[in-house]
C-alpha cells in the first residue's frame, strides 16, 4: 500500500481564531511587539487587500490603511487552537500530528476511501472548516516533504508516482530550508526544485550543506519521514447520561459517587491527585448548574471527595430535572500510590486534610493559615505564615537557647520602673512587683534589613516572673538615651 499523506495549512489561524470570538468589520490584523515597533503578525484578507503584509511595522500599515483595526496577538491561544484542530483532525486519520506553528500532518494511507476517496476527503475537510470560519489550504501527496511544500503553494493532489512532474515547479524555499541557504541557491541560478532534482547530490551538500540533500531526498520520498503524533495528555474527566431526570439530593449524589468511582480509577492509574474537581448537571430545559470544591491536598479518595460536594449540591436548583452529569478534575497534582489502612498516623493527615478543605471551600484556602518557622534570631521574624493548603508543615525542631513566648504582639513601652532588670514597673495600667527575674538575652538587628523597629539598636530581653502572676518577657534598649534613667523598656510578649 502506497504511503500518503494530507498537509493542512491554516495561513490566518490566529486571526480567524480572534475573529471568532469578536468579529470585527473591514481590515483587520494582530500584532506582535518586537525591539521597541509592533509588526503584523496575521491579517485578514481585507487587510492583504490593502496591501499589507505580515512583519510590516504598525506604523506604515496605519499609513496605507488608516482604518485598520488590530489587537494584540495571543500566541499561547493560536497554540491551543491548533492542538484542538489536531484532535479535531483525527476524525481523518489515526497520526495527525503538528506541522509548524500554522499547520498539520495526517497519514491517510488506506483511509481515503472511507471517504469515497481522496478528492471527497478533501472536499470534506475544506467544507467543515469553512463552517468553522478557518481558512485552510491541504495538499495530498507521498510525502511529508510534497505534501508540505504543496499545501503552502495553492494546494492540490499529487499522484502517486508523480512527485518530480508536480513539484518541479515550485521555488527552492518550499524544501523547509532556510533564507540564506535560498538565497545562495537562487543566486546559483537554481530557482526551482527542477533544476536541483537533476543535479549531483555530492556537489550540492558540499556547496550548500547537508541540509538541502536532506529535505530534497524527504520531498521526493526517498528519506523517511514519518509522523509522530504526540502523546495526548490525560484528561481527567468522566460523564453520566441519565434515562430520565433527576432531581433529589440523595439521588444526585449517588450519581457523583458513580463518577468519583471513575474519576478516581483514572486519577489513580496516572498516579495524580485531585486538587480541585468540578460538577456540571445539566438540566432538562438545558440550563446549566455545577458545584466546584477544592481540596487541601491531593486526594482520590471518591468517599471524602463526596462529602465535601453534599453542601453545595443541596443548594442547586435542580429545574424540571437533570439528565446529564458531567464530573472533572480541573487541577491535579502528583500522588504517588499510598497505604490506606488503619494507622492512628494516616486517619490524623486525613483529619486534617478534611478540615482545611471544608474550610477552605466556605471562606477561601489563602485564608486558612499556619505558622511556618524561619532562620532568624529576631522575635517577629523567626515565623511566616503561609496558607495551610499550599505548604507542608515544618517537623518541629527545639532552638537553642532562652525560651520564646507563645504569645508575642507589638512592643508596649513600660512606666515607673524602678530597678535594673525592673523590680518594679506599671503596664497596662496595671502595677507589678517582680519575684523572678531571667536574662539577659542580647538580640542584635540584623544590619542586611532597614527595619524600622529595629534602629534603636541593641535589645537585652529577661524572662519577668511577677507577684501578680503574668509571666512577662521584657527588654531594654541599651542604646537609647535615657535608658540609664530606667526608660526604654518594652513587654513584647507573654508566657503561657
Amino acid at each position: 500500500m502506497a504511503r500518503r499523506l494530507l498537509s493542512i495549512w491554516f495561513p490566518r489561524l490566529a486571526s480567524d481564531t480572534s475573529l471568532r470570538s469578536r468579529p470585527c468589520e473591514g481590515p483587520f490584523a494582530l500584532t506582535l511587539r518586537a525591539g521597541n515597533a509592533d509588526h503584523l503578525h496575521c491579517l485578514n484578507p481585507e487587510a492583504e487587500a490593502r496591501g499589507l503584509h505580515r512583519s510590516m511595522a504598525l506604523a506604515d500599515a496605519r499609513a496605507i490603511c488608516p482604518d485598520l483595526a488590530t489587537r494584540p496577538a495571543d500566541q499561547a491561544r493560536q497554540g491551543a487552537a491548533l492542538a484542538s484542530l489536531r484532535r479535531w483532525a483525527g476524525r481523518y486519520a489515526p497520526m495527525v500530528a503538528g506541522d509548524g506553528a500554522d499547520g498539520l500532518i495526517a497519514d491517510i494511507s488506506g483511509v481515503a476511501h472511507l471517504f469515497g476517496g481522496e478528492p471527497a476527503l478533501r472536499d470534506d475537510l475544506h467544507a467543515r472548516l469553512a463552517r468553522a470560519g478557518l481558512t485552510a489550504v491541504s495538499a495530498i501527496a507521498g510525502s511529508r516533504g510534497a505534501a508540505h511544500a504543496l499545501a503552502r503553494h495553492g494546494g492540490g493532489i499529487v499522484p502517486e508516482g508523480a512527485l518530480t512532474e508536480h513539484l518541479g515547479k515550485l521555488p527552492v524555499s518550499a524544501l523547509r530550508i532556510d533564507h540564506a541557504t535560498a538565497g545562495a541557491l537562487a543566486r546559483a541560478g537554481l530557482g526551482r526544485i527542477a533544476d536541483l532534482i537533476a543535479q549531483p547530490r555530492a556537489p550540492l551538500a558540499r556547496r550548500f550543506g547537508p541540509g538541502l540533500v536532506l529535505r530534497l531526498d524527504q520531498l521526493l520520498g526517498h528519506q523517511p519521514e514519518p509522523v509522530a503524533a504526540a502523546a495526548e495528555k490525560p484528561h481527567f474527566s468522566v460523564r453520566m447520561t441519565l434515562p430520565d431526570p433527576i432531581g433529589l439530593q440523595g439521588d444526585v449524589m449517588a450519581a457523583l459517587m458513580r463518577l468519583l468511582d471513575r474519576l478516581c480509577e483514572k486519577l489513580a492509574a496516572h498516579h495524580r491527585g485531585a486538587r480541585r474537581v468540578r460538577l456540571e448537571m445539566r438540566r432538562v430545559d438545558r440550563g446549566s448548574v455545577q458545584v466546584e470544591v477544592g481540596l487541601a491536598r491531593p486526594m482520590r479518595d471518591p468517599a471524602r471527595i463526596a462529602a465535601l460536594f453534599a453542601k453545595g449540591v443541596q443548594a442547586i436548583d435542580a429545574g424540571f430535572g437533570i439528565d446529564a452529569l458531567r464530573l472533572m478534575a480541573t487541577a491535579t497534582e502528583p500522588l504517588a500510590p499510598e497505604q490506606t489502612g488503619g494507622g492512628s498516623t494516616i486517619r490524623h493527615k486525613d483529619a486534617l486534610a478534611d478540615l482545611l478543605s471544608r474550610l477552605g471551600n466556605r471562606i477561601g484556602f489563602d485564608r486558612v493559615l499556619r505558622l511556618l518557622p524561619a532562620d532568624s534570631d529576631i522575635p517577629e521574624r523567626s515565623f511566616i505564615i503561609a496558607p495551610a493548603a499550599y505548604s507542608a508543615p515544618a517537623p518541629f525542631a527545639p532552638r537553642g537557647g532562652p525560651p520564646r513566648p507563645i504569645a508575642l504582639f507589638p512592643p508596649e513601652p513600660v512606666a515607673a520602673v524602678s530597678g535594673h532588670p525592673p523590680a518594679r514597673f506599671r503596664w497596662r495600667r496595671m502595677g507589678f512587683t517582680t519575684l523572678r527575674a531571667l536574662g539577659p538575652e542580647r538580640i542584635a538587628p540584623e544590619w542586611w534589613l532597614d527595619d524600622p523597629a529595629w534602629r534603636s539598636g541593641l535589645r537585652d530581653y529577661w524572662r519577668i516572673e511577677t507577684r501578680e502572676g503574668p509571666r512577662l518577657w521584657l527588654f531594654h534598649t541599651p542604646q537609647v538615651p535615657g535608658a540609664a534613667r530606667g526608660r526604654a523598656w518594652y513587654v513584647q510578649g507573654e508566657f503561657a
